[in-house]
């Protein structure tokens, strides 16, 4: 069964850190794009970050409101992917999500939750 499990959220301070884990189950996730959402009450789904590949042909990209703070990675040993998240601001307060394609199909975690306070 293709599952993604969100892990890491908490309450941090303003300038604060915090690293999200997605650990993937039923396929490879080191073969396929992963990406991270986020979603506030009232707003649209968000999308953070993206990474394909892997090894020396790993590409990243992220929305600008996060770039330079907040960095996505794979964990290989972990089967999943890792956003490491720095500099914090109330803004980025919102459920995180994990999310794939595999086999045409649309996978997505139940999420975590991240509140930074001012």
């Amino acid at each position: 069964q293709v599952q993604l499990v969100e892990s890491g959220g908490g309450l941090v301070q303003s300038g604060g850190s915090l690293r999200l884990s997605c650990a993937a189950s039923g396929f490879v996730s080191s073969a396929y794009a992963m990406r991270w959402y986020r979603k506030t009450p009232g707003k649209e789904r968000e999308w953070v970050a993206t990474i394909t590949g892997v090894g020396l042909d790993t590409t990243t990209g992220s929305d600008e409101s996060v770039k330079g703070r907040f960095t996505i990675s794979r964990d290989i040993a972990k089967n999943g992917i890792s956003l490491q998240m720095y500099s914090l601001k109330p803004e980025d307060t919102a459920v995180y999500y994990c999310n794939t394609l595999v086999g045409g199909v649309d996978v997505w975690g139940h999420g975590t939750q991240v509140t930074v306070s001012s």
